[in-house]
């Protein structure tokens, strides 16, 4: 009970102590699948000018085209059939074209990125490299980029490389021409300087199959690109005219023995025990997003987590079932109890540092954390434990809830509240970014214009708990993608804030609303 008073006096200080512009969050409408846990709602966009949503239905292999206006009644206009299952999708912000990148039958063959016009007629496609998890228009329209995770089989026999395909659009006024004249050139890393901080750890994989490209962020200026390599820890800057990878860096590891880095190891304590440990976290970002400030290049990533848990090869170990070295943890004897950090999931590729058979470090999964980085990958600041924090005071019956069933304190043990997903943009003067939450859900909002020092605006879970979470009844669960769509495109002349959510199959719109000081 001490713990969570002293929680609620932290969120009650951010909330009221602040300076600034204030920004809330007001659901307005829902498009909802129908279609339970099966990624019915996860990678969405919007082109301003047929003012339409459009949305990743892997259930239904298909793109969902959704009116919003009103944005008080989204309304499905029509299907776009694929060959495959979508994994990301782009509506160019000029042409009415959509872009759609889907998995290959065998996920580890080439995928495609197939091009529509936006009333669903097929113009084309281009063969990238293989899991073409996302995709991103350059500022200027010109070049369409594509992660290609490039992730194992299940036994682990055939990795095929991570890379970024570049496409560059063909010049002329028929969209069919454009699509036609299109040039790919796919970029790999087997020519990049690795920082040796990078986690390169699959079983006899050489850093090109291994470095796993997850997210992207583009420069203003349509010139830089910077990936997140989720599994590996790191990021890496393209130079996208020059189609080459300039460096690629370790995020380095957070230290949560730390007082403001705290974590809930344990979903097996009956409680809320945010508190420091012995334990480092690998970042492992999924998406990232740039913005400026005063000229300065920043970075800003969703520190998920995800781990190597396949049938032929596993990185995952509770902490419980780990020989501990017992000088390196002298100063806890019972660190590895199911209430303290045994419950932990942590991998076993590293933290034996003398090769001695135990374990002298433990390295556990996802920042449960979003992060400011400079352009050069050079942490600026750290949301600490705040994420999970403001969880507990704004939800404490279903702190660290998994997203398929209200389940108190569920997710403790294993990446806490799962950041997923980031987007920023500029409001009324100030820089603020959106974060979503794949496992409680919900998303919390950051003026983020001194990157020193975010302030947290809001927290807003458009989900009921108490209700049947394969019901329309229990709002939103899972929040995996996220678009804000500025006033001067908005079909209400208002910012608003979608998000796709993966368990629920529901894409929701949120009116953000403005206080400025």
């Amino acid at each position: 009970m001490k713990k969570l008073m002293l929680c609620l006096m932290i969120c009650g200080m951010w909330a009221s102590g602040a300076r600034g512009i204030e920004i809330s969050l007001k659901p307005l409408g829902t498009y909802s699948t129908g279609i339970f846990d099966d990624g019915a709602a996860q990678i969405l966009d919007y082109h301003p000018v047929f003012k339409w949503l459009v949305i990743t239905n892997a259930a239904d292999e298909a793109i969902d085209v959704v009116k919003v206006h009103p944005a008080a009644k989204p309304e499905l206009l029509f299907k776009i059939g694929l060959p495959g299952k979508p994994l990301s999708v782009a509506a160019h912000p000029r042409y009415g074209m959509v872009a759609v990148s889907v998995e290959a039958g065998d996920a580890t063959e080439p995928g495609t990125v197939e091009f529509y016009r936006m009333t669903g007629q097929h113009l084309g496609s281009v063969q990238v490299g293989a899991l073409p998890d996302m995709i991103v228009w350059t500022p200027d329209g010109r070049k369409l980029l594509v992660a290609n995770e490039g992730e194992p089989n299940d036994d682990y026999t055939v990795d095929p490389p991570g890379s970024v395909s570049i496409i560059t659009l063909g010049t002329g006024p028929a969209l069919a021409r454009v699509v036609a004249d299109a040039a790919v050139e796919t970029v790999g890393f087997d020519s990049v300087a690795v920082d040796p901080g990078v986690r390169i750890f699959g079983p006899g994989a050489t850093a090109t199959e291994d470095l796993e490209p997850e997210y992207i962020a583009v420069s203003e200026d349509s010139k830089t690109a910077w990936v997140t390599l989720q599994e590996n820890n790191a990021i890496a800057k393209l130079d996208i005219d020059a189609a080459t990878f300039s460096w690629v860096r370790s995020l380095g590891y957070k230290d949560h023995s730390i007082l403001g880095n705290g974590l809930d190891a344990s979903n097996k304590d009956d409680a809320i025990a945010i508190t420091t440990w012995p334990v480092r976290g690998m970042y492992l970002p999924d998406a990232i997003a740039a913005f400026t400030i005063d000229g300065q290049q920043y970075l800003i990533t969703a520190n998920e987590g995800d781990s190597r848990d396949y049938d032929g090869f596993s990185e995952e170990e509770r902490v419980k079932d780990l020989d501990l070295d017992p000088d390196a943890f002298a100063a806890w004897p019972d660190l590895a109890d199911n209430g303290n950090l045994g419950r932990l999931k942590v991998t076993n590729t590293m933290g034996d540092l003398d090769d001695d058979g135990d374990y002298d470090e433990l390295y556990c999964f996802g920042g449960r954390s979003f992060t400011i980085w400079t352009g050069d990958g050079v942490l600026v600041s750290d949301s600490g434990d705040q994420l999970e924090q403001i969880m507990a005071a704004k939800f404490p019956a279903y702190f660290n809830s998994t997203d398929d069933e209200s389940a108190f304190d569920n997710r403790s043990d294993d990446k806490g509240p799962e950041p997923e997903h980031v987007t920023v943009a500029d409001i009324g003067g100030s820089t603020v970014a959106f974060i979503g939450l794949e496992r409680i859900g919900g998303i919390m909002v950051y003026d983020v214009s001194d990157p020193t020092g975010p302030r947290f605006l809001d927290y807003f879970n458009n989900r009921n708990f108490e209700a049947d979470p394969e019901t329309a009844q229990a709002g939103d669960l899972s929040t995996e993608g996220l678009l804000l769509i500025p006033a001067d495109n908005s079909p209400t002349h208002t910012p608003l804030l979608v998000a796709a959510n993966e368990i629920s199959g529901s894409t929701t719109i949120f009116e953000v609303q403005v206080r400025l000081p």
